[in-house]
């Protein structure tokens, strides 16, 4: 129990609901006094207890965030008015499933990948908020490395990278 008589899991469920986004888990950690230990199994315990019902603990990274269950989607897009999901072009669904893979990725690699320029494929999908400038590589020319965002999951329904479908053929970060 915390000092406020909640367990450790139902206040980290407290300060999720109402932050702007996604939360480092340092910074809830901290805001509670627990232990990177201590924190971990509460996120766990939470992520257990909310399986049960209408929200996910979604992880992005070391970025956390509640949503919803993606079986309510149709009904919450309902509720909001909210227009259908975003639909992507054969060649948008490409170049994101190579940076779901291969994170951070630049775009020469992408276009290697897929043999075809990509450029307006990356405006489209970094306009949509799916993906995200993640640095720059230590290579020639220092390209921007790109990688998925917690709108990525939000959008294909998982609450972690963890839960991408494994590859037949792993790409290698020396590919990258």
């Amino acid at each position: 129990m915390s000092e406020v008589g909640l367990p450790p899991d139902a206040l980290l469920e407290a300060l999720l609901f109402v932050s702007q986004g996604a939360v480092a888990a340092e910074q809830l950690f901290a805001a509670t006094g627990l232990t990177a230990e201590e924190g971990e199994a509460a996120l766990q315990r939470l992520q257990e207890r909310l399986a049960a019902g209408g929200l996910r603990l979604q992880r992005h990274g070391d970025r956390l965030q509640l949503t919803t269950a993606v079986e309510a989607a149709p009904y919450v897009e309902k509720f909001l008015g909210l227009e259908v999901r975003l639909r992507l072009s054969q060649a948008a669904l490409e170049a994101l499933a190579i940076i779901a893979y291969a994170q951070p990725v630049t775009r020469p690699r992408i276009e290697a990948i897929r043999g075809v320029n990509s450029d307006s494929v990356i405006r489209t999908l970094l306009a949509a908020g799916l993906i995200e400038e993640a640095g720059r590589a230590e290579s020639l020319g220092r390209p921007i490395l790109y990688r998925t965002t917690p709108a990525f999951l939000q959008q294909f329904g998982l609450q972690s990278l963890d839960e991408l479908p494994p590859l037949e053929t792993d790409i290698s970060p020396a590919e990258r």
